[in-house]
């Protein structure tokens, strides 16, 4: 029972948010009072622990709604100064066929924004600029969106891994004792063993994850609403997909947890850029595919930020003058988050910090100088002086920018204190465990030894929850390695699974899906992403699951048990689709 009164925070979201596609501004506070009246009445936590959880909460969505301003400045800044039309060309001459822009951009390029940044940094830079190139809004959100799985656990230099999970693990000294007997006596050795796990289950899972953005792409948003449109460059796909995950592989495999994600985005795309470019396993050009005509587009695909049009705007803008500040937020975002540089301690050096609110032990803590909005304004304002831009056009993209990010703040200021109070129902004079990790309790009960198929699911249920990877690792590791231990496996497993699953989590984590929308003005049609992302999620909460199932189970079952069944089952389903593309 208590893991089900748990569940209704999560319900409600789902209920009004997917079912009744609610917007956000209006679900989220039903999620949020729910939450606060399970924690108050049945948790019986202390009225102080909420209100303080909430105000947490308020200080993480002002950060989100900094980096989404940022995001938002960016874009047009660029489309102010022109540089959006010289970006366009170029990736015309590349391809005019939105299939490849769309793995370029989100697969590839998000990755590597990923890998840097994390913070669902990718979104806000990979969605615009997939928008300026013509896409339509909900479109790109959704593409924006289901890119980030695989190169998440290894996000922000590594962070869900080298904080999440570290931090999870070391709250028990037995896990140190576990990591020592089986040859690890140096904990960061023992992290990238986990990760190397985690690698391998991403490299196996996102093979597939380009054709979900593609088949989902030409389905939802094509003329002819078709999965096999997209299916059509399952070749070219497939061929971005290990463009960036072997080299991720070998990163996570040789340098660890920090640089997989960054290195197999920047690889990616240096290999399918160019290789794009020379004609290779691209469709003929016959077979281009092409939204259609904007004004047969309904209206729920647009969103309130326009891009394109801008009378006036410079036309004389070299390739490397446009993407320059691309550049140089990739570059900054990579300087600042190196542990091996001291650019990381300055932009760490400015927190503000609000300690034991109410005398709860609970700490609001922000790092202005570390947000990746702080990048994006510091760049626009060099942007102002590279691209010679006339005031009232910088002026312009300020006051357009400030009003879009007004409009995704009443979605915010329910739905992450929703997150907190969610996290921080323990300690109450109920005595129970906060609901996450009751949640988990009763997930676990009713699995017995089958766990490993449930446990990604879990990891994506506290990212959905927590809008983090790093948040549902510390959250979950620990228990998750507990489980495993008392099913009879190798406990470091199951925690890889954990990773993953929290990882793919952020394909419907609200928050991030509210951010998004935001920055290309799509505020109050959350719904109509997550009901989209929820395809790839299942898939990547599925197949990890059953090939975690068939890796630590075969042994003393054998090769026919239910994991590699259900693997074989969803590749044998790929396969299928990829063969018969051409019918009908």
């Amino acid at each position: 029972m208590l893991a089900l009164l748990s569940l209704l925070p999560i319900a409600v979201v789902g209920l009004f948010l997917v079912g009744l596609r609610w917007p956000a501004s209006r679900a989220m506070p039903i999620s949020y009072f729910t939450a606060a009246g399970l924690a108050l009445l049945v948790w019986k936590v202390p009225p102080a622990q909420v209100a303080a959880a909430s105000v947490n909460g308020l200080v993480v969505a002002l950060s989100l709604l900094y980096i989404v301003f940022g995001a938002i400045l960016l874009l047009n800044t660029l489309e102010q100064s022109g540089a959006l039309g010289t970006i366009r060309r170029i990736f015309t001459e590349i391809t005019p066929d939105r299939r490849i822009q769309v793995i370029i951009i989100a697969w590839l390029f998000g990755s590597f924004i990923e890998g840097a940044a994390g913070f669902g940094t990718p979104a806000a830079v990979a969605v615009p600029l997939l928008v300026a190139l013509g896409f339509p809004a909900l479109g790109a959100v959704m593409s924006g969106m289901i890119i980030q799985s695989t190169p998440v656990s290894f996000g922000a230099v590594g962070t869900p891994i080298l904080v999440g999970v570290s931090t999870g693990l070391s709250a028990d000294p037995s896990v140190a004792a576990f990591a020592s007997q089986a040859g690890y006596p140096d904990w960061s050795q023992f992290l990238i063993m986990i990760g190397t796990k985690v690698a391998l289950l991403h490299t196996v899972t996102g093979a597939l994850v380009p054709l979900f953005v593609l088949a989902l792409l030409t389905r939802f948003f094509g003329r002819n609403r078709s999965y096999r449109e997209g299916l059509q460059v399952w070749r070219f796909a497939l061929f971005a997909s290990f463009a960036m995950t072997l080299p991720y592989l070998l990163v996570a495999w040789l340098l660890g947890p920090e640089f997989p994600s960054m290195f197999g985005g920047l690889a990616g795309l240096a290999i399918v850029a160019g290789a794009a470019k020379r004609g290779f396993l691209m469709p003929a050009p016959e077979e281009c595919w092409e939204f259609d005509d904007r004004a047969r587009w309904p209206a729920e695909w647009s969103g309130t930020v326009r891009v394109g049009g801008s009378g006036g705007a410079r036309t004389d803008l070299g390739a490397l003058r446009s993407w320059l500040p691309y550049l140089l937020v990739g570059l900054l975002l990579v300087l600042t988050r190196l542990r091996e540089l001291p650019f990381l301690g300055w932009v760490n050096s400015w927190t503000i910090t609000l300690t034991d609110l109410f005398g709860t032990g609970i700490t609001a803590s922000v790092r202005p100088l570390y947000l990746p909005g702080t990048i994006f304004i510091l760049v626009c304002c060099v942007t102002f002086f590279l691209h010679s831009m006339a005031w009232p056009r910088f002026r312009s993209a300020w006051s357009k920018s400030a009003r879009t990010m007004l409009t995704a703040s009443a979605a915010l200021v329910f739905t992450v204190p929703m997150v907190q109070v969610f996290i921080h129902s323990g300690g109450g004079d109920s005595g129970f465990e906060k609901m996450p990790i009751v949640l988990a309790d009763g997930v676990a009960a009713v699995a017995g030894s089958a766990w490993p198929f449930f446990s990604p699911l879990i990891g994506g249920l506290g990212a959905f929850v927590a809008g983090s990877n790093t948040v549902s690792n510390m959250m979950f590791s620990l228990f998750q390695f507990g489980v495993g231990e008392r099913i009879g496996v190798d406990p470091t497993w199951v925690v890889a699974l954990q990773a993953v699953g929290g990882a793919a989590g952020n394909m419907i984590c609200v928050h991030n899906v509210v951010a998004a929308s935001a920055v290309v003005g799509l505020v109050g049609r959350e719904g109509l992403v997550l009901r989209k992302t929820l395809i790839p999620f299942a898939y990547y909460a599925l197949l990890p699951g059953a090939l975690g199932y068939s890796i630590l189970w075969s042994g003393e079952r054998g090769l026919a048990n239910a994991g590699v069944f259900v693997a074989l089952a969803v590749w044998t389903a790929a396969v299928y689709l990829i063969a018969t593309h051409r019918r009908g």
